[in-house]
């Protein structure tokens, strides 16, 4: 079996050509977008909570590898001319500031964790959490790294700014991503089965 074929947009969009693919890797885009937008600073630490890792690894899984990668990219460049990143961010600084690491690891969760997808990881709660986990390892291995030579800070500094905090929100906001692929993939069953 083709791998591509096993993601959640062959399944409910199995003959659609490059036109709705591209459509579909903008809407990627934009729900990231739309999702940095849900953002809060927390006091101590300039790298704020956002809905954007739920986003990422939703739309990695949804896509698959090749369009949630380019789905990423996009946000990536996209978001230097226009308000894209949390809290209406934009822009170069955004990119070499303290969350700059965070943004490029987009690209490769989404990416890896639409990799997992394609080899059916998201198919039931628990390997899709698991898929989805991953992503968000290799968010914070680009993130942390990132934000500790750009504020020149030590490994427990680094912690309590760029990971601690997000602890118990990353694993509500996987659980809820997690929830909703194998959802969707029963879904696509029952409506199958119907026709």
């Amino acid at each position: 079996m083709n791998p591509q074929a096993a993601t959640l947009r062959f399944a409910v969009f199995p003959r659609l050509g490059i036109l709705a693919d591209v459509l579909l890797v903008l809407a990627g885009t934009g729900l990231v977008a739309g999702a940095a937008q849900i953002s809060f600073k927390i006091p101590g630490t300039p790298v704020p909570i956002t809905g954007q890792t739920f986003a990422v690894v939703l739309v990695g899984a949804a896509l698959g590898s090749a369009r949630g990668f380019l789905s990423l990219s996009l946000y990536l460049f996209a978001g230097m001319l226009l308000p894209f990143y949390a809290s209406g961010g934009k822009g170069i600084d955004e990119i070499t500031g303290p969350s700059g690491g965070y943004i490029i690891g987009f690209v490769a969760a989404a990416a890896l964790t639409g990799f997992l997808a394609e080899r059916g990881l998201d198919r039931k709660l628990m390997s899709a959490v698991g898929a989805m986990f991953v992503g968000n390892v290799i968010i914070y291995l680009c993130g942390l790294p990132w934000l500790a030579t750009n504020l020149n800070v030590n490994f427990a500094k680094t912690m309590e700014y760029g990971l601690n905090p997000f602890i118990v929100g990353d694993v509500i906001k996987l659980c809820i991503a997690g929830a909703l692929l194998p959802t969707a993939w029963l879904a696509v069953k029952k409506v199958n089965e119907h026709r």
